[in-house]
């Protein structure tokens, strides 16, 4: 029977090694080749030392399997937060809580420096993202950023995260966990009324595959992305990500599509 392995410690970055290591771990997660997309170790020295957020996790062989980072926000509002702009684990490593690990160490930093809450963003066709960020953290997507990295094609949903929510003062407990209709792939990317408890919110299901195609541009996920849009500049914020419940046909096994599909409810805020 083998050892389960030992939970990674997380730590802040400090030395010029770890910097390296986190942007080398940083461009071979996302599989990045072009010098623009990397990470200067001095920036990232510079941010952890004033106002921002640099840890890593670490085998026990001080391997770095996991990185984050962040910096002091302001919005158009003068709302201070902790923006995250990155969180990325080692193929190896993933499915072992190290992405929530890492964000609870950039909320005691965030926290350390006075900021209460925390935003960041991801791509809207990414349902396992969304369900960590809003089932497993207990975040919100509050708003739509097309071409976000002033390229086409980068069209994120904005997250944020209450860093001092008290655990009994969640708004949304009651209807986050709750499973998704029998939805399916010609549902993806209409938005349909919620019955039951997300009603009283005015809720809204919007079915998107369980995993991302090949194609960004694609004309099914063109539509999904003009439709969350549609809902975030509605007023309504994402609230759950989960995958639907398999359709039945007579007496036939239940069935879903061969990715499966996943659904968000938005919802708007009381």
């Amino acid at each position: 029977m083998s050892t389960p392995a030992a939970a990674p410690q997380v730590r802040t970055l400090r030395r010029f090694e770890d910097f390296q290591a986190a942007g080398e771990l940083y461009t071979r997660v996302f599989g990045y080749s072009r010098p623009e997309f990397g990470l200067n170790p001095n920036l990232l020295s510079a941010l952890a030392q004033n106002g921002g957020s640099a840890v890593g996790a670490y085998t026990g062989s001080d391997q770095l399997v996991g990185f984050a980072y962040g910096f002091a926000g302001l919005d158009h509002h003068g709302r201070s937060f902790h923006y995250s702009q990155a969180a990325v684990i080692d193929d190896s490593c993933q499915g072992r809580g190290i992405g929530r690990t890492l964000k609870l160490a950039q909320r005691d930093i965030a926290l350390r420096w006075g900021q209460t809450a925390m935003r960041w963003t991801f791509d809207p066709l990414l349902a396992r993202n969304a369900h960590f960020n809003f089932c497993s953290l207990g975040a919100e997507g509050v708003a739509y950023a097309p071409d976000y990295y002033g390229r086409e094609g980068t069209d994120r949903i904005v997250v944020e995260w209450s860093l001092t929510r008290a655990a009994d003062g969640d708004p949304f407990a009651s209807i986050r966990h709750l499973p998704p209709p029998a939805l399916t792939e010609s549902d993806w990317g209409h938005p349909i009324p919620a019955d039951g408890s997300p009603a009283a919110f005015g809720g809204q299901w919007l079915a998107l595959p369980e995993r991302a195609g090949d194609d960004p541009g694609s004309t099914v996920n063109t539509r999904i992305r003009a439709a969350v849009r549609a809902l975030l500049d509605d007023g309504l914020i994402l609230v759950s990500c989960h995958r639907t419940r398999p359709t039945t046909d007579g007496n036939a096994p239940a069935r879903n599509t061969a990715t499966g599909t996943a659904a968000y409810l938005a919802v708007r805020a009381p």
